[in-house]
């Protein structure tokens, strides 16, 4: 660490003084010159003070109604410190978020958070008022959770606000939202929400204790923390979720589950996470229960075929032909006789090309995003199906499998990674090795736990009330009672 870091840790360290022309320098000099940091120098019914800001933190015309305005009205007898700290703490109320900094790593916290910071001459700390004001996005509809009949508002990268949004959806004092900061360097605000009536203490306090191990400088996304929250164990699926809909999120906290939100990303992490829930959206309890869980079915359905169909393909054309009939054997024969490449590696290509053609599309600008489309599928398609590299059957049962794959969104890494390591197993050992792929995937699965639960809960182990909203979905009448929260598992 450089000299003139140590330094600045050091000085962070410190209490505040009670002379201000030392603190005014002990700030600039912690600053370093920084051109955001505002200081503004008056007299406070007669005694020196000063008013810091970070400028485009916060609201001007907020900090001039609440603030600047009353404050310079203030007349206290006697003239004395004390007396006008008093004043202005038991007879002012200059803004119903306040504070008090006791130290310089306490007083930049808040400063860069937004807050105004008044330091008299006399007061070895620092009084704190919220007038946060800074330019953000507005509430939208969520980008990746699209639905037809449920809300259309979606969490932003501003944490105050979503934690708004939950509690307008739940109004039961059991709601708690606990702040915690994390990261040395960007001292980012994390909210842990909770059911107090409906999560076990020693959940909570395991998350806790997961999130006190972390040594981050900062925290930018919701990743930096969720490999903390992750099971240790090498799981093949994902056991912290991940919502950008507030609804989602209430309807798991009433589940007894715990969510995070972090400030400066829309995204909350739901711990723990199920198997199952993949393969649910809130359309599902709009809908009727028939409909819903013929719904349910295709994406379970859907699942399946965006991992096993390539394999299934290669498994039976090359070790297995017996179990086609004479036409279609004779029209795979055809197919592929041209062909100047092995179906498994023609598979992996196939599969390998559309990866960069998303990924192209994803990353490139929206104006000439729409081009790579065209380009993978009148260029490249139709080109290398005419120029025979490619089978006319192997592009349809991959683009079938790709296509699948788009039904579950919350699982398309997964089911990437899954497709290949399958589509490997079957070129080298037929459908024996695509079942004993399905096997060590279903033993990791089943065996995979998020803080003690099981994520293939309610089917492994078996809980009988949980099947009602997991292959099907009966209507509320019936699921009103014998709700399946965490807690059952946890007793």
């Amino acid at each position: 660490m450089k000299p003139e870091q140590n330094e600045t840790e050091f000085l962070l360290q410190q209490p505040i003084l009670a002379n201000l022309d030392e603190n005014i320098a002990q700030i600039k000099k912690i600053a370093k010159g920084s051109s955001d940091l505002l200081v503004n120098r008056f007299m406070l019914s007669g005694l020196p003070s000063a008013l810091l800001c970070c400028e485009g933190m916060l609201s001007i015309a907020m900090l001039t109604e609440l603030i600047l305005e009353p404050i310079t009205r203030v007349h206290v007898t006697p003239q004395t410190t004390q007396a006008i700290v008093s004043f202005l703490q038991d007879q002012q109320l200059y803004s119903t978020d306040r504070s008090e900094a006791k130290t310089y790593a306490e007083l930049f916290r808040f400063l860069n958070s937004g807050f105004a910071v008044l330091i008299l001459e006399g007061l070895d700390k620092a009084l704190v008022f919220g007038v946060q004001g800074y330019e953000k996005r507005s509430v939208s509809t969520p980008t990746g959770e699209d639905n037809i009949m449920g809300a259309k508002d979606g969490f932003i990268e501003v944490i105050r606000i979503n934690m708004s949004l939950i509690r307008r959806r739940m109004k039961t004092p059991q709601l708690k939202l606990k702040l915690i900061t994390k990261g040395t360097k960007s001292q980012t605000d994390l909210c842990l929400c909770y059911m107090a009536d409906r999560v076990p203490s020693s959940l909570i306090q395991e998350i806790q204790a997961r999130l006190d191990q972390m040594e981050l400088e900062s925290i930018l996304s919701s990743g930096y923390i969720q490999p903390f929250l992750e099971n240790r164990r090498n799981c093949l699926f994902d056991t912290v979720g991940t919502t950008q809909r507030p609804d989602v999120l209430c309807a798991k906290l009433l589940e007894g589950r715990v969510g995070i939100l972090i400030d400066g990303t829309p995204f909350a992490l739901v711990i723990p996470k199920l198997f199952c829930e993949s393969f649910q959206t809130m359309d599902d309890y709009c809908f009727r229960p028939a409909y819903a869980t013929i719904i349910r079915w295709i994406k379970y359905l859907s699942f399946f075929i965006a991992i096993f169909l390539p394999s299934l393909y290669i498994a039976i054309a090359l070790h297995h032909p017996e179990l086609l009939n004479r036409t279609l054997l004779l029209i795979l024969a055809e197919a592929e006789q041209n062909a100047p490449i092995s179906l498994t590696a023609e598979a992996i290509g196939v599969l390998i090309v559309y990866e960069i053609i998303r990924e192209a599309g994803l990353r490139l600008p929206k104006a000439v995003g729409g081009a790579v489309s065209i380009v993978a599928g009148l260029i490249i398609g139709d080109s290398a199906v005419s120029s025979g590299l490619i089978s006319t059957p192997m592009l349809t049962v991959t683009a079938i499998s790709v296509i699948a794959s788009f039904i579950v969104p919350d699982l398309s890494q997964n089911i990437t990674l899954l497709r290949f390591v399958c589509i490997l197993a079957a070129g080298l050992w037929g459908l024996f090795g695509i079942g004993l792929f399905a096997a060590v995937v279903l033993f990791n699965i089943c065996a995979a736990e998020s803080f003690g639960f099981p994520i293939m809960a309610p089917l492994a182990p078996l809980y009988r009330n949980g099947f009602r909203d997991t292959i099907t979905r009966t209507n509320f009448r019936k699921m009103q009672s014998g709700n399946f929260t965490v807690e059952d598992y946890y007793e």
